[in-house]
């Protein structure tokens, strides 16, 4: 390709993303005060999965529920957030196996903001394994699935995370 074909080239993929890509800077015909406003009453949702019988992940899920839940408690902004176990993270919301069940009841206490969810399917396979009925604790939720949950809530729009 010689240079001025090269030039030409570079020329016309300019005038594309001209044409094509909306303006990087377009200014709203919204007042500040509006934008403002509308941001404070938008509801930021996060889910959070736990699927490992570790503590640290535990504990590293309920930090991240806390530090997003002070975030947008500080700029005024709604906040919802599930946290949903299966699979071995839900010794997480296990009363008898749960190593921060402490924890889990003093943040449900402190912010309604935050759920636990724990999943039916995990907890009736556990109870045939143990052959017993698996306790959760007063905080948790039973789901059907815990998987099928974080599917409707990010079809819903929801924030996922993996901790």
């Amino acid at each position: 390709m010689t240079r001025f074909d090269q030039a030409l080239h570079r020329a016309a993929v300019c005038v594309a993303l001209v044409i094509v890509a909306p303006p990087a800077m377009a200014q709203s015909k919204e007042p500040a005060a509006t934008k403002s406003a509308t941001a404070s009453t938008k509801a930021h949702r996060l889910v959070l999965q736990v699927n490992s019988n570790e503590p640290a992940t535990m504990n590293l899920a309920l930090n991240n529920a806390a530090n997003v839940e002070q975030f947008y408690k500080e700029r005024g902004e709604k906040i919802e957030i599930e946290i949903v176990t299966f699979g071995p993270g839900l010794h997480m919301l296990r009363d008898d196996t749960s190593p921060v069940k402490e924890r889990i009841k003093a943040m449900a206490d402190k912010s309604p903001a935050i759920s636990f969810k724990a999943c039916g399917n995990t907890q009736e396979n556990m109870g045939k394994a143990e052959n017993k009925e698996i306790p959760l604790v007063a905080q948790a939720t039973l789901v059907k699935s815990g998987m099928v949950r974080l599917m409707e809530l990010q079809e819903q729009g929801w924030t996922y995370i993996r901790p």
